[in-house]
């Protein structure tokens, strides 16, 4: 199949593939508001795991949505920010938002079903 037989669904999926996992979103989210250190990341999504904080980031990264810095520094500091094409996505995000302050409170709660569930013990 040559690119130009794509149809704009094929293109939409691409899209939406980039942003899909559980966690995408609610990382891309918190960048958008500003740089983040891997450990202020983690702090703030709960029920995250360490492992699927860093598979995530790296996928991100890996699809240009993501920049990560290292710097040289004992012990090493890693920051994580969107990147200019990430930023792009800024119109999407303030029309959720909005979406969300107009029509949010009807939308039924859910248990909250993220994370690791507990063993009682």
């Amino acid at each position: 199949m040559a690119e130009s037989d794509f149809t704009m669904q094929d293109e939409m999926r691409r899209a939406f593939a980039m942003l899909s996992g559980k966690w995408k979103l609610e990382i891309m989210w918190l960048l958008n508001q500003r740089i983040y250190r891997f450990g202020e990341l983690r702090k703030a999504i709960p029920g995250i795991t360490q492992h699927m904080l860093t598979a995530q980031l790296r996928e991100l990264e890996a699809d240009g949505l993501v920049s990560r810095t290292v710097f040289a520094e004992v012990p090493p500091r890693v920051e994580y920010e969107m990147t200019r094409k990430a930023r792009g996505l800024a119109p999407t995000m303030e029309a959720l938002t909005a979406w969300w302050e107009e029509y949010g409170k009807t939308v039924p709660a859910k248990p909250s079903t993220r994370g690791r569930k507990s063993r009682g013990g």
